[in-house]
């Protein structure tokens, strides 16, 4: 069956895609280039099959955009990352690990990510094996229009919390501005909110309810997992982030409550 002869060939190529980088954080002495390389390697999941099958109709749609939402994630994190230090984060694994530093990085880090590289991007996948026959619909359209939403939320969100942090003297040590005003994290409500918009443009396809696999994967990591909670972890002993906390909404853009 092709789908599963696909999927085997790309987990080749993501297999190898994350060993490489790998061993290229060991030379820059950077976990977080993980970071950096996930909006690609999620998209090399639809790449792959696009390249040995090609790509026309619904799958083109679908692949364009998460192109776009690579490019800007990726570009972002790098620019981001350029001047500082390695990430907190990975700073503290490589101080706990210790002796078995190499084999855990390599393994909670990079296969980790690689295997979830795979669950995300399966939409992208599906899209290209079963959508290229596909002409552009009315599910394409209305995937899209939710896409575009998802597409400014995060998009602008990350850009008003960058201006933010440049400013040599803030308001408060808690963005609060903008779209955050409405969500404490509106670009992780844009990234969700576009990985259903992609699986809507996929849904007619055939077997296209298999594909909901990576909207719900992204969903629980971003409000389970690695994104809301760790984030907010970080903030619980900031009594200014408990008061945003108390009237804005955690996910969902809503108007701020009055206390």
């Amino acid at each position: 069956m092709i789908l599963f002869e696909t999927l085997g060939v790309v987990a080749g190529v993501i297999f190898v895609f994350v060993t490489v980088l790998f061993f290229l954080s060991l030379l820059v002495r950077r976990n977080d280039i993980a970071d950096s390389a996930w909006g690609v390697g999620v998209f090399l999941v639809g790449l792959v099959p696009a390249v040995l099958y090609g790509a026309s109709g619904v799958a083109m749609v679908v692949l364009s955009v998460a192109g776009i939402w690579a490019a800007r994630l990726s570009l972002r994190i790098i620019l981001r990352n350029r001047k500082k230090t390695e990430d907190v984060r990975y700073r503290a694994w490589r101080e706990s690990w210790g002796r078995w530093f190499y084999l855990r990085s390599y393994g909670q880090i990079y296969l980790l990510q690689g295997s979830l590289m795979i669950a995300v991007g399966y939409v992208l996948l599906h899209a290209v094996v079963y959508g290229s026959a596909m002409e552009i619909g009315t599910a394409t359209i209305a995937g899209l229009v939710v896409w575009l939403i998802g597409f400014f939320f995060e998009a602008v969100g990350d850009y008003q919390l960058d201006r933010y942090l440049a400013l040599p003297q803030k308001p408060s040590s808690v963005m609060q501005e903008g779209l955050w005003k409405y969500t404490r994290h509106p670009n992780y409500f844009g990234e969700v909110t576009m990985w259903w918009g992609v699986w809507l443009m996929v849904l007619p396809t055939d077997y296209g309810y298999w594909a909901v696999i990576s909207p719900l994967m992204i969903t629980f990591l971003i409000l389970k997992v690695s994104g809301i909670p760790m984030l907010e972890k970080h903030f619980a002993d900031n009594p200014e982030f408990v008061e945003y906390k108390r009237r804005t909404s955690a996910f969902f853009p809503w108007p701020p409550r009055k206390i």
